[in-house]
């Protein structure tokens, strides 16, 4: 089937929402090449479980392609109207299985040497989307905060290296209460710019006492998830002809109730929660794993005002089929290593902070728990300079914001 023979009923089997956005949106769907569309039917079809911020991008992209002319849209596509699809591809239910199709579309032009010419398109659309739905302004400056090194007594080797020539490295910080002051800071925000998923802590263990005005995520409080999910990937590796990419598809379709998640709380989030480890390499037995990439996906796609990640003592490298098994009791953790990665997680939280609007006015903040090291990159401060000054770490934050 072509974009052109879409019909209404074929989203019967979408979620409300988005069967209704779909339906709105019909007569401009069909004017779509059918080489971008199960693209755009991949996101729409979780439009019901996706965050506000996701969702007030999708109507602005949905809006824009609607208010194309059709000299436009030849203008906007014509690259994606010259790649040519496989008749098995055209044949498929691209439609109900939007994620499926992208993946063997992905292998045929691969192998039909037209993935330059697809990119060339994407890069261009990308360009004008942008151009056309430029970002709204933020509330408030957003706020990254990173904490590492739990369980470390010390530490002889420099730390946020990467972060030095960026921010102020602060060696006096009084550490007493640190944790405690940090979530103090973020609750003030949250309760002053109360906004939906808009700020998180995300916890590599077990998180410390905080306010339910802050979207949580913890890797210890998962752990009968990650558990159901180890024991699927188990299961299915062991099946005949079972491949990577198979895996792959198969992780792609587990919803929440398929690994114990039967009542819900927060749909959005248990989603959320779900694609952490679905879609994350490591994730599912790596806490910092889990730390980096859950703070990535959150700022991707929530876009919080405010962000706390902690990293947590992973455990010890081992045979892959020794990690991948369920109950183990009591693994080995590696202090020392985990503050090694906690230290690049918190670099790369900072980067991926800064692809967000309003970059050039965020706040971050890097703290060694528990020691009197911390780093703070803001627009009022001087960059790769130090501070021996003696503040606690609320001092920190407002300094930050300041």
């Amino acid at each position: 089937m072509l974009p052109s023979n879409l019909q209404a009923d074929r989203f019967d089997a979408y979620p409300p929402l988005a069967k209704q956005l779909a339906v709105a949106n019909l007569a401009m769907l069909q004017r779509l090449p059918l080489c971008f569309l199960p693209g755009l039917l991949r996101e729409l079809i979780e439009y019901d479980y996706k965050f506000p911020a996701e969702r007030k991008a999708m109507n602005r992209e949905l809006a824009s392609l609607a208010s194309l002319t059709p000299a436009q849209m030849d203008d906007w596509f014509g690259g994606f109207f010259r790649v040519s699809l496989s008749p098995a591809l055209e044949q498929s239910d691209w439609v109900n299985r939007p994620e499926q199709f992208v993946e063997q579309e992905s292998a045929w032009l691969w192998s039909t040497h037209q993935v330059d010419a697809f990119r060339a398109a994407a890069t261009k659309y990308g360009d004008r989307l942008q151009a056309a739905t430029p970002a709204e302004p933020l509330a408030v400056r957003r706020l990254g905060i990173a904490v590492i090194g739990q369980g470390v007594d010390s530490w002889d080797r420099p730390l946020f290296r990467n972060l030095r020539a960026h921010g102020t490295y602060f060696e006096h910080v009084k550490p007493e209460r640190g944790l405690d002051l940090l979530l103090a800071a973020m609750e003030t925000r949250a309760r002053s710019h109360p906004a939906p998923y808009g700020h998180w802590y995300v916890d590599g263990g077990q998180p410390a006492g905080h306010s339910p005005v802050l979207t949580c995520v913890s890797y210890a409080e998962l752990e009968p998830v990650r558990n159901a999910l180890l024991k699927f990937m188990q299961n299915e590796i062991g099946r005949p002809g079972m491949g990577p990419e198979e895996l792959r598809t198969d992780l792609a379709e587990l919803l929440p109730a398929n690994l114990g998640m039967d009542k819900p709380a927060d749909p959005v989030l248990d989603r959320f929660q779900v694609k952490i480890f679905t879609e994350g390499s490591g994730t599912q037995i790596f806490s910092t794993t889990f730390a980096q990439w859950a703070a990535r996906e959150a700022l991707r796609r929530a876009q919080p005002l405010t962000l706390l990640v902690r990293f947590a003592p992973r455990q010890r490298q081992k045979p892959m089929n020794e990690l991948l098994s369920v109950g183990r009791v009591n693994p080995a953790l590696d202090p020392a290593g985990s503050l090694v990665d906690a230290d690049m997680g918190a670099y790369y939280h900072w980067i991926n902070q800064q692809r967000l609007a309003g970059s050039e006015q965020s706040a971050f903040v890097a703290w060694f728990e528990g020691h009197s090291q911390a780093l703070v990159v803001a627009p009022t401060l001087p960059r790769g300079t130090r501070s021996s000054s003696a503040i606690d770490m609320g001092e920190v934050v407002a300094l930050a914001l300041s």
